[in-house]
């Protein structure tokens, strides 16, 4: 546990609003609301704010008026084993920790409890086109950063790894860096790493790679488009990828083309068969990648370069570069139609 638990503190006079921002800028998503003292006057989590709302509080109401004013809390010597069993048989995800008199000393999340293993592999987010099939919602804000359910996507994403024990993360940055960089900082208030690289002119998915640090850890990395909302597992891509001995794993979905029509197959002129409205299923690239580093830190600084030329090279090479079919819910937002459908499944998405 670090001092980030120290941002979700409130005082009483806090309004609701104060009150959903600084659930919304933190992973522990809770706030805690105290006094002048840090004695610990209620908890107040996003469930609480929407049914305050269906109850007619409103944004600048107090937040008093909707915090849990007995919440579960632990004494803060409390052991991991027994903060897991409390928040298992109460069904709560977050813990306040408190010490004699009554002040708050911490806070502890179930991620935290359940000891997630931390992984040194590094993220790659590419976060810097123009999305231009999304205008005019792009026009003052980067696509990772449109808001899905009131976080932005990058934000989402980075909850997802952080979930599975990833802390160091590199962003891609090339349109509005700005917004980006003055939103998650170097990530110390979402409990990670961040660091940035920025592409002056767009040199593609490949060629970003060469901008990475040249002190980057000899481990597989991952790479994921900064505009895919998934829960996939990605341990599980990472542990696939190892087993396998790889040096490119691209993670794909499973695609369908119905044809409306009957199909005449032939050669020349001779019809050899006819099928009605057939289905074809390909293998699509999902946009998220494991990549050795043998690999990436081939990738020459400033190459112009996308990732699928840059994997056809490696085939061509002799090198292992597999295919991994995922499952899990995954959505690319890149039209209008995709963000709406965004803000929809990101009301039942567990992640």
């Amino acid at each position: 546990m670090n001092n980030s638990w120290k941002k979700v503190l409130i005082g009483e006079d806090a309004n609701v609003r104060e009150a959903l921002k600084v659930i919304d800028s933190n992973s522990m998503k809770v706030a805690l609301v105290v006094d002048e003292y840090c004695h610990l006057k209620g908890l107040v989590a996003d469930g609480d704010i929407r049914r305050g709302m269906l109850n007619g509080i409103g944004f600048n109401d107090s937040v008093t008026s909707i915090m849990t004013t007995e919440p579960h809390t632990a004494p803060v010597a409390s052991s991991k084993e027994q903060l897991k069993t409390l928040m298992q048989e109460k069904q709560i995800l977050a813990v306040p920790l408190i010490d004699e008199y009554g002040c708050v000393q911490g806070l502890v999340t179930i991620r935290d409890a359940l000891d997630v293993e931390t992984k040194k592999n590094p993220v790659f987010i590419m976060a810097g086109g123009f999305g231009t099939r999304l205008r005019p919602l792009t026009d003052n804000c980067p696509k990772p950063m449109l808001k899905v359910g009131g976080k932005p996507i990058l934000h989402i994403i980075i909850d997802i790894f952080k979930r599975s024990g990833f802390t160091e993360f590199y962003i891609s940055t090339h349109y509005l860096p700005e917004v980006i960089m003055d939103y998650f900082g170097d990530g110390s208030a979402f409990g990670v790493n961040i660091k940035y690289v920025h592409e002056d002119t767009p040199l593609g998915t490949g060629g970003a790679l060469g901008l990475l640090p040249s002190d980057m850890p000899e481990l597989p990395l991952i790479m994921i488009n900064g505009d895919i909302l998934t829960n996939v597992n990605f341990s599980h891509l990472l542990d696939f990828h190892v087993k396998n001995d790889a040096e490119v794993t691209m993670c794909v979905r499973d695609y369908e083309v119905k044809v409306p029509f009957g199909v005449v197959e032939g050669n020349g002129n001779l019809i050899t068969r006819m099928v009605e409205k057939p289905t074809y299923r390909y293998f699509v690239n999902a946009g998220i990648y494991i990549i050795s580093p043998n690999v990436y830190k081939k990738v020459n600084s400033m190459a112009v370069i996308d990732m699928p030329t840059l994997l056809e090279k490696h085939i061509e090479q002799g090198d292992k570069v597999l295919k991994l079919p995922i499952h899990e819910y995954w959505l690319d937002i890149g039209r209008i139609d995709d963000f709406s459908r965004a803000q929809q499944d990101i009301e039942t998405m567990e992640y």
